[in-house]
């Protein structure tokens, strides 16, 4: 192949990915391009481009997932490639082929490489030929799949042909179940992926998901960068990944390396790619898949190996061959992954889309962190809920565990829900640090992980919230030159006494002392005083009698202040202060327990009943899709469907009454 020099490369893709390859591509000379939802206008990926394009408005399907309008956009750019990133058109052989018509080169393997490897039914299918050792698994239409479902033994895994990250994956624990759990993955597969094609295949309880790295070139060279143990997942998708996997013995590890790099070479595989396997408690492992493009969690692979991914993609591209062979590849200290998304542990793992309104990552060694914002922002349901990925690397494992343990509580995201207090709390369960885990790790223990962060608060933390939000709003007052009462008539006024809310709980505050940086009094009847030291927009140093500490301010579009401290939040306001952000009317139509308003941002894609329905307990009445989930609204009682205010394809927030409901004697209640 003859050997060529990029100059610019158009990146297909957004988020942390876009901005990481950006990295990679400044650090190289290369020139980039970004492209853009019009949501996204004001995305670090656009702002950090050497140039950007707007895909325009829509669904994924008329922007990120649209092959003809990013190969105008790209030529228009007069881009040498395009890098695909992970996820949208990644793996989708029909965008490499227009790649390819259109004199651009494709990061990423061959379009024949990406139908039979990239396709989970023929990548089986060859993996066999090659002797791997598979699971059971049938293919084919919906029907054909259900006639031929006994002959393997429940429970079964329902995956996307042309999926990967849990999008499409359902796992069905009895026949009846079956055609319901083929529909939804494969409405899921088709609204990810483009492909609604679905396959089954027998679940192996309790296994452990181990990746192996591959790289190959142009002129048949393959090699490994060793496994990733992927096991933590919740839904399918990987949350916490690292390597060297604790569970695999050096003889294991060497054959499954050897068998991913033989399939590799039978195939004549270019570019980065991952085998991944299942393996049971026996060590016995069983190809999964093939994922023909740069994972997700690739930087774990990059920390213990000191090899740049996507450098060697680019390399690999431009007909070079490879740079190392397998002698010089070695895995040196431990990595570990955390992926932060925008859920809400304490409710079900609720998408929580909306304002970012305070973002501060962590700064320590050994500390690296890919992100899709850095400050302030929105994040939407249209996209995944992935805000960034946090990686640390250690001497060994129990090393990596106390680093990111430590970066997670420093990390820093108010306005919306994420998981980072759900994963502090994984990391320091015993079962993980003693490597007892499975892919059923969640399952097992996201109840009581779930109980450790609904454990009250301390009488200290709300103190310390408390006076960090009066310094605050006492500082912001006078930065911004609002007349205040107490400014005017000085400090003579004493005992002033009010309530205030933090979180659910309501306190009393009495002021004996109020200070433009120090404040005295009692909270609740405990003394208490604070001092500031030193104050930023968002952030604050403050000593209180009972300690030092640095607290994160920012207020949301509601006017609520949020405070963190250490990794605990809190959401404080004063009672005896009106809010004109609140709509009180909204507040006084949500006690009516009849109405059912949109948990968050999102898109109505199905509705099951209708006006004079009565309904169950536990009926779902619609499905809202937020972040690529779908998440079902279900009746909390017996009742009758009085009105259904929405439609199918509607786009709903908060504030959207989906339905109102008329409670019914439950002895009385069916479904018509």
């Amino acid at each position: 192949m003859k050997q060529i020099n990029l100059h610019k490369v158009l990146i297909a893709n957004r988020g942390e990915i876009a901005v990481r390859i950006m990295n990679t591509l400044k650090r190289m000379g290369i020139s980039s391009v970004a492209v853009y939802h019009a949501l996204d206008a004001d995305a670090q990926h656009v702002r950090l481009a050497d140039e950007a394009m707007s895909l325009g408005e829509g669904e994924l399907r008329d922007t990120y997932l649209n092959i003809e309008k990013i190969i105008q956009l790209a030529k228009k750019a007069g881009a040498d490639a395009i890098h695909p990133g992970y996820g949208f058109l990644s793996e989708n052989p029909l965008f490499a082929d227009a790649c390819v018509a259109n004199g651009l080169l494709f990061i990423g393997p061959e379009a024949a490489t990406m139908r039979l490897m990239g396709n989970k039914i023929s990548a089986r299918n060859h993996a066999v030929k090659c002797g791997l050792p598979v699971t059971q698994g049938i293919s084919g239409t919906k029907e054909e799949i259900l006639s031929k479902a006994d002959s393997i033994d429940f429970p079964l895994l329902v995956k996307a042909a042309a999926g990967g990250g849990g999008k499409g994956m359902k796992i069905v624990y009895n026949a009846g179940e079956l055609a319901d759990v083929l529909d939804n993955a494969s409405r899921e597969a088709m609204n990810y992926f483009g492909d609604p094609t679905v396959y089954v295949e027998k679940f192996i309880e309790e296994p452990r998901h181990i990746e192996i790295q591959v790289l190959g070139d142009n002129f048949g060279n393959v090699v490994h960068l060793f496994e990733r143990e992927c096991s933590i997942q919740r839904r399918y998708q990987k949350i916490i990944e690292e390597s060297p996997s604790p569970t695999l013995t050096q003889e294991v590890r060497e054959k499954m390396g050897e068998a991913a790099v033989n399939i590799c070479r039978d195939i004549g595989y270019r570019s980065a790619g991952t085998i991944e396997f299942l393996v049971d408690k026996n060590l016995h492992f069983y190809f999964l898949e093939m994922n023909t493009r740069i994972q997700v969690e690739h930087p774990v692979t990059e920390l213990v190996t000191g090899i740049d991914l996507v450098e060697e993609q680019l390399m690999i591209v431009q007909g070079k061959p490879l740079r190392m062979q397998q002698s010089d590849i070695k895995q040196l200290g431990h990595a570990i992954e955390c992926r932060i998304y925008a859920e809400d542990p304490l409710h079900n793992f609720m998408p929580s889309p909306g304002k970012i309104t305070n973002y501060h990552r962590p700064v320590l060694d050994n500390i690296r962190v890919d992100q899709s914002v850095d400050g302030p922002t929105e994040i939407f349901s249209l996209f995944d809920p992935m805000i960034s990925k946090l990686v640390a690397w250690g001497k060994d494992r129990n090393d990596a565990i106390y680093t990111i343990g430590i970066a997670l509580q420093q990390y820093v995201i108010q306005g919306i829900r994420t998981n980072i207090p759900y994963l502090r709390q994984l990391l320091q369960h015993p079962a993980f640090a003693l490597n007892q885990i499975s892919t059923k790790f969640c399952d097992d223990h996201t109840s009581q992980l779930v109980e450790v962060l609904q454990l009250p608060k301390s009488a200290a933390s709300f103190r310390r919230s408390i006076g960090a939000f009066l310094l605050y709003q006492e500082r912001q007052s006078r930065s911004q030159h609002k007349k205040n009462v107490w400014n005017e008539l000085g400090y003579w006024r004493q005992n002033m006494v009010f309530e205030v809310r933090a979180d659910e709980k309501t306190l009393q505050v009495a002021l004996t002392e109020n200070k433009p940086d120090a404040i005295s009094g009692f909270i609740d009847g405990e003394q208490f005083s604070a001092r500031l030291h030193t104050f930023e927009p968002t952030m604050a140093v403050i000593e209180t009698n009972e300690s030092i500490f640095k607290a994160y301010i920012s207020v949301n579009d509601e006017g609520l202040t949020l405070v963190t401290i250490a990794g605990e939040s809190f959401t404080i306001n004063r009672k005896d202060q009106l809010n004109d952000s609140i709509d009180y009317a909204l507040l006084d139509s949500a006690e009516d327990a009849g109405n059912l308003f949109s948990p968050m941002p999102g898109k109505i894609i199905k509705i099951n009943v209708i006006e004079g329905d009565v309904v169950k307990r536990g009926t779902i009445l619609l499905v809202v899709e937020a972040m690529k989930m779908e998440n079902n609204i279900v009746a909390s009682q017996a009742a009758i469907v009085e009105k259904v205010n929405v439609k199918v394809g509607e786009m709903v927030n908060v504030k959207t009454q989906l339905i109102h409901l008329k409670e019914v004697d439950t002895s009385d209640s069916q479904h018509t």
